[in-house]
């Protein structure tokens, strides 16, 4: 799955609004100073607060 450039471009963290960057295999959205990852769902980032999982937890997409 590749993720959309233009999109990646323009969203950012929505708790402290820094960039954020693919996982290795796309599957989520890391922000460095949360210290978190916004999960990708069927090619559609989940760009909720309460949805993103510590970094350290992070083990990457579960098939459904």
């Amino acid at each position: 799955m590749a993720l959309n450039k233009d999109l990646l471009e323009i969203l950012a963290c929505p708790k402290c609004k820094a960039d954020i960057t693919p996982t290795p295999n796309e599957d989520g959205l890391v922000c460095g100073p949360c210290g978190v990852v916004y999960p990708v769902k069927d090619e559609i980032p989940v760009m909720l607060v309460d949805k993103a999982v510590p970094l350290g937890e992070w083990t990457g997409s579960k098939p459904a």
